[in-house]
C-alpha cells in the first residue's frame, strides 16, 4: 500500500509520525492497521484528537505499542456544537486517563489547552474544566496563577501532562498578517496529506507549498529541490521566502531565538 511506501522513505529522515493535518485520526476506521505497519517499520506514533472519538475507539487502538503520545485538545469542545454534554466528553477523557495509568505505562497523554491568551481567553469555560481535572487527579489548579505565570505544564499523574499555549491563528493567504522570521518547517518536520502531497509543516493543511507529490516522485527529491532549498536558507536567514509564511503567526514563536 502507498502508506507502506512512505514510510519506508521516511526511514533515513525520523522515527516519530504525527497523526495529524488538520483531521482527527480516531476517525478512521482502519488506524490500527496504520498503527501496525508503523510499528512494523520501527517508527514511534502521536495520536493528536479532539477527544469526540475516544468512547469510540478501543484502548488497544489509543496505547497501541507504536503509540508514544496521545495529544488530547481539550478547547476542542468549547469551540464546536455537539450532541454532547461537557459532563460527557471529559468524563470519557479522564476515563481514557484512568485506563493509561493503570494499564498503559509506556505512552504519555498531553491535554492540551490552548486558549490562554488575553483576547480569546476562555476563563469561564476552563475553570469549569480545573474543577474537574483537580478532583479526578487530586491535584490543586489555581486558575489565576496559571494565567499570570503563564505556566506552560503541569503533571497531573503519571505521564499524564496538562499543556497551555494561547490560541494561533491558522495561516491564509487571505490573513492581513505578515511578517519575517524563523521556523522549524523543514528543519525539525513536513506534513504529507492523504493525497500524497509533501507540505513543509502541520498548518499547511490545503497543501498551498506544494513541494511534490509522493505519488510521482521521491521524498529525498522533494527536500532536495530548489523550492525546499530555498525555504530553509530563508528561515536560516530569519526571512519567510513562501507568501503562505509571510502570513502564518505562528511562527512568531520563535523569533526570540535563533535555531
Amino acid at each position: 500500500p502507498f502508506f507502506e511506501k512512505v514510510l519506508l522513505q521516511l526511514r533515513p529522515y525520523t522515527k516519530t509520525l504525527a497523526f495529524h493535518v488538520m483531521g482527527d485520526p480516531l476517525t478512521l476506521s482502519n488506524l490500527e492497521e496504520y498503527l501496525h505497519l508503523a510499528q512494523k517499520y520501527g517508527f514511534e506514533v502521536e495520536l493528536t484528537t479532539s477527544g469526540y472519538y475516544l468512547g469510540k475507539t478501543k484502548a488497544k487502538i489509543l496505547f497501541h505499542q507504536a503509540v508514544r503520545q496521545l495529544n488530547i485538545s481539550l478547547n476542542s469542545y468549547n469551540k464546536n456544537s455537539l450532541n454532547m454534554t461537557f459532563d460527557e466528553y471529559i468524563d470519557t477523557v479522564l476515563a481514557v486517563c484512568s485506563q493509561k495509568i493503570q494499564h498503559y505505562p509506556k505512552p504519555f497523554i498531553n491535554l492540551r489547552l490552548w486558549n490562554l491568551d488575553d483576547i480569546c481567553s476562555e476563563s469561564h469555560y476552563n475553570k469549569i474544566l480545573f474543577d474537574k481535572l483537580s478532583s479526578h487527579f487530586d491535584t490543586p489548579l489555581d486558575e489565576n496563577e496559571i494565567y499570570k505565570n503563564k505556566v506552560k505544564s503541569i503533571r497531573l499523574a503519571s505521564k499524564v501532562l496538562l499543556h497551555f499555549d494561547s490560541y494561533f491563528e491558522w495561516p491564509s493567504l487571505n490573513s492581513t498578517h505578515e511578517s519575517d522570521g524563523t521556523c522549524y518547517g523543514l528543519k525539525s518536520h513536513i506534513g504529507i496529506l492523504a493525497n500524497g502531497t509533501v507540505v513543509p509543516c502541520c498548518l499547511d493543511g490545503e497543501g498551498v507549498i506544494d513541494l511534490g507529490n509522493l505519488n510521482e516522485t521521491t521524498l529525498e527529491s522533494i527536500l532536495t529541490s530548489k523550492r525546499a532549498k530555498d525555504m530553509i536558507e530563508g528561515f536560516r536567514e530569519f526571512k519567510a521566502v513562501e507568501e503562505l509564511c509571510k502570513k502564518c503567526s505562528y511562527k512568531d514563536k520563535f523569533s526570540q531565538t535563533h535555531i
